[in-house]
């Protein structure tokens, strides 16, 4: 089953937590719901469940591309070496191979660090209002899911639709709830 992405912009915490409590005890579980604020004090005193630094920034999608361009290079340097000649010489391919393989590496850690600085591709929309204070609410949900969030939505105001976007995948959202409920029966 897919899931979707549904962004909402919101300046009101305590509404954010209410709606964040009825969603969880209408079986959204708590790895589908997150707030995105330049205010992540104000965030965590609310018990609000917080995009994690790090998703924050474009590091993932951007390491992607990387690997991606990463790929192309490591083939281009094999197949220049192949057509070129050289790995008739002595050493044969293993050079060729370990250049191929630090381009890869190199590729994928420059389009990581290129990402660092830049916020999430989801969530470059979002800047004006984040910086007006405000913050932003997103739910996972599966088709199930679509009615129950609708319901809580239309009964807070407050919340400003903003659309809706690609989702975390379920096996993830799933393996995140099995191991949260691993570790808090763990002593």
């Amino acid at each position: 089953m897919t899931m979707k992405r549904h962004f909402y912009i919101s300046d009101d915490l305590d509404d954010l937590e209410s709606i964040e409590n009825e969603l969880e005890n209408n079986g959204v579980a708590t790895p589908q719901i997150h707030v995105l604020s330049l205010n992540d004090a104000d965030v965590e005193h609310h018990h609000l469940h917080e995009v994690e630094a790090v998703l924050k920034k474009d590091v993932v999608h951007s390491m992607e591309l990387g690997a991606i361009i990463g790929v192309v290079a490591a083939t281009l340097v094999l197949a220049v070496a192949y057509f070129a000649g050289w790995t008739e010489s002595a050493a044969g391919w293993i050079p060729f191979i370990f250049l191929a393989i630090v381009v890869l590496g190199f590729c994928t850690w420059e389009g990581g660090l290129f990402g660092i600085q830049e916020p999430h591709y989801q969530f470059k929309r979002f800047q004006n209002a984040l910086n007006e204070g405000k913050h932003v609410f997103f739910v996972d949900v599966n088709e199930k899911q679509e009615d129950i969030l609708k319901k809580i939505v239309t009964a807070h105001p407050k919340l400003v639709t903003a659309g809706e976007g690609e989702a975390t995948p379920e096996w993830f959202v799933e393996w995140q709830k099995n191991w949260n409920g691993f570790i808090k029966t763990m002593p």
